[in-house]
């Protein structure tokens, strides 16, 4: 009796862990998500973090390993994730973006800003830059977000509601009116 109660046990805890290890967005690389998109078209939520930054690392952490967020965003977008400060070369839109000034000994402290994230205009970290099914850039959005803070965001650009919002007073009634429905 012990041992079915340790096997039913063991049992319970493996498909727990399997089960966990499968709430995880589908993250690729921008030239994976690039090339995926002319396949089948899909927006592309790119997450731009850095190695220091605590907020990305708390964003990683609690909302994109939200069973919501992960279900909406492998659902309707292609995800990246960028480091922002990172030695990469990247090619979108037929040009090169690198990191010239990239240390390789400052890693996981601050370091150069990366071509791409001066080109998508990231000022701060985290960032997410959404982009549309052609791969143009539609909005970076900066700051930590719980999963019904970026359910927003996914829903709003997903939809394609905010090429209907063209003052930041129908932005604002966009948001009042929002029904969030992840859990956190």
């Amino acid at each position: 009796m012990k041992k079915l109660v340790l096997i039913l046990a063991v049992a319970l805890i493996s498909s727990a862990s399997a089960f966990a290890q499968s709430q995880e967005i589908n993250w690729m690389t921008f030239e994976e998500a690039l090339a995926a998109q002319k396949k089948k078209p899909k927006k592309i939520m790119m997450d731009v973090y850095t190695n220091w930054c605590g907020p990305c690392k708390m964003l990683d952490k609690n909302t994109f390993h939200n069973k919501d967020v992960v279900d909406y965003v492998n659902e309707n977008y292609y995800a990246v994730k960028f480091n922002g400060e990172g030695n990469s070369v990247v090619n979108y839109k037929g040009k090169d973006y690198k990191n010239a000034n990239y240390k390789a000994e400052l890693k996981n402290r601050r370091n150069s800003a990366h071509d791409l994230t001066r080109a998508l205009g990231v000022r701060a970290y985290p960032t997410i830059v959404y982009f549309d099914e052609k791969g143009e850039v539609i909005q970076p959005i900066s700051g930590y977000m719980k999963p019904r803070d970026i359910e927003l965001y996914l829903k709003l650009f997903s939809s394609d509601d905010y090429k209907s919002i063209k003052t930041q007073e129908q932005f604002n009634n966009y948001f009042k009116a929002f029904k969030a429905e992840f859990k956190e």
